[in-house]
């Protein structure tokens, strides 16, 4: 009996050891579609009081460019972990507009910065040759999103501006990069 409850209690240990094994260090696909989920549905379409203040910027679509193999180079992947961390940083301001739905607006902040604590580790393994690029266009990209609210005192047109950029921009991931993301049960 002794040696049944301590087979039992070794097999139970070695499960629990197993199961509690950390993620590999890799943003998570799901998320990153529930964050783009909770941006587009917490304030609706974009609003036709606001067409005057919208502004084009430019993406910068070679900040995420696939360079050869079928999946990102780890700079491109901390490309995508760099552009959460700056959502995080825009949505860190305190004129944050209140016609949004505060409880999506609010779990959306949770969500971004979660991927962010999770997926602090891809920062040890950063391939240096193309990051640079790929930051510098990043910046530019989030400076001018910064600029503009600024310009616009925080307003509420120039946030949903923000919105629309934010969204194409995780659209743009999930579209192009959706193979650098762990999604769980994919086929």
């Amino acid at each position: 009996m002794a040696r049944q409850t301590i087979t039992w209690m070794s097999a139970f240990l070695c499960l629990a050891q197993v199961c509690s094994m950390p993620m590999p260090c890799q943003l998570q696909g799901q998320l990153v579609r529930i964050t783009h989920n909770l941006l587009r549905d917490m304030g609706g379409h974009f609003p036709l009081e606001c067409l005057q203040e919208n502004v084009f910027m430019a993406f910068p679509s070679t900040a995420f460019a696939i360079s050869g193999a079928p999946q990102l180079s780890s700079s491109g992947a901390t490309a995508i972990y760099e552009t959460l961390k700056n959502i995080d940083t825009l949505f860190g301001a305190d004129d944050l507009p209140t016609k949004w739905d505060q409880q999506k607006l609010e779990n959306f902040q949770n969500i971004v910065y979660r991927q962010i604590e999770e997926s602090k580790c891809m920062m040890v393994s950063v391939d240096t040759s193309d990051y640079l690029i790929r930051a510098e266009g990043l910046n530019t990209y989030f400076g001018n999103i910064a600029t503009v609210l600024k310009e616009k005192n925080f307003s509420y047109c120039a946030w949903e501006v923000v919105r629309k950029e934010l969204l194409y921009t995780l659209q743009f991931i999930l579209e192009h990069n959706s193979d650098s993301l762990l999604w769980a049960n994919r086929t």
